[in-house]
């Protein structure tokens, strides 16, 4: 299995390639900053390895916390981590998760302290929903659909690398496709 050291060095230097593929498909240059962005953190603090303690996790510092649940639930370098089709997706619902957690918390103990109403599930939904409709509104799916697929890309450039490491090492692909 490659290194830390190579997976974040071949995630920048793809960096460049990744702003040049964006630009040609969008024409857009804030599109393709985006896209860059996203695929530089998707491999250094978004990727599959968040899965063990490796230099992914340790970067989160002190909020790696957030990703203990994860670590313990996935198996290292499973289809659920690791894979292509399900790695990505699978942590953006959970980070999605934490955060809507966290934001419940953090509301719930305010008005707990400051004595106001306090906000039902259905409150939260609508303010997802609030949010969704200000960022199609004033940002645009295209920046949306632009950070998934730089958070996919980082990961799956990740992905590749540790099949390319079995491969050399071993003769054999692993079966977290």
């Amino acid at each position: 299995m490659p290194s830390g050291k190579t997976h974040d060095g071949l995630t920048l230097i793809l960096a460049i390639p990744t702003f040049a593929a964006g630009y040609e498909v969008s024409r857009s240059v804030p599109i393709s900053v985006v896209l860059t962005v996203f695929f530089v953190f998707g491999g250094l603090m978004f990727g599959p390895d968040l899965d063990t303690r490796s230099k992914q996790y340790s970067r989160w510092w002190i909020f790696a916390w957030l990703w203990f649940p994860y670590r313990i639930f996935f198996a290292h370098r499973s289809r659920w981590t690791h894979g292509l089709v399900f790695g990505t997706f699978i942590r953006a619902v959970y980070f999605t998760g934490v955060l809507t957690l966290g934001g419940s918390l953090a509301a719930y103990l305010f008005e707990l302290v400051s004595g106001a109403r306090l906000a039902g599930a259905i409150d939260f939904f609508r303010a997802w929903q609030n949010l969704a409709v200000a960022f199609n509104a004033h940002i645009g799916q295209s920046y949306a659909a632009a950070v998934f697929l730089g958070l996919w890309l980082g990961a799956a450039a990740h992905t590749f690398t540790d099949i390319a490491g079995t491969y050399i090492k071993t003769g054999r692909v692993q079966r977290f496709l």
